[in-house]
């Protein structure tokens, strides 16, 4: 069965990584790259800080701050220590077949993906801080953080078991942060 389930994940992984073309290389790059995000994430802050006050902004960037701390660290965990799982560009039997768009490959393990699980984390997090006042704010986060998960898949560095197991558990922090954010504004605020 696992073995069943770990084939059709290199296979999808070769049909969507094999989609690329090097016309949109450089788009899937830059999403991939966390530093281009930064603007984005500037944007955001700006809004929380035009949206909420002192205190529900201090409690958000703390819990923001221990989100990629808490996430990070358990992708850490289970690429370094649980799973050891190759990443595509590290498998033997695809390495002739995938398109490696990176330079590198990155680390020798990839499940899962951290890059998908604190996109997914931040999108889910912050489009619920967010959604009372900016109704479009959370499907967009979702769909940005949809595009930085295919986008591993895509420069050939993850597989999607790797994407789509980074986003629920991103998904998972996320809503419980913001739930404990919740708690923490009722409370002290």
């Amino acid at each position: 069965m696992i073995d069943q389930l770990i084939q059709f994940d290199k296979e999808v992984f070769l049909f969507l990584n094999g989609l690329g073309t090097p016309t949109w290389d450089g788009f899937w790059m830059f999403i991939t790259n966390k530093y281009y995000a930064i603007p984005l994430y500037a944007f955001l802050l700006f809004l929380i800080i035009k949206t909420h006050k002192k205190k529900e902004i201090f409690f958000t960037l703390v819990l923001v701050a221990l989100l990629i701390t808490i996430t990070d660290q358990t992708a850490n965990l289970f690429k370094k220590t649980l799973f050891l799982r190759p990443r595509p560009c590290y498998t033997e039997d695809l390495m002739e077949h995938l398109r490696l768009v990176k330079d590198s490959c990155g680390g020798a393990y990839g499940y899962f993906s951290g890059h998908a699980s604190n996109a997914m984390a931040l999108a889910v997090f912050i489009g619920l801080v967010l959604k009372k006042h900016f109704n479009y704010i959370f499907p967009f986060l979702l769909i940005w953080a949809a595009f930085v998960g295919y986008s591993r898949i895509y420069i050939g560095v993850h597989f999607p078991g790797d994407v789509l197991t980074g986003a629920i558990v991103g998904a998972i922090y996320g809503t419980l942060l913001y739930k404990f954010r919740q708690f923490l504004i009722r409370k002290y605020a």
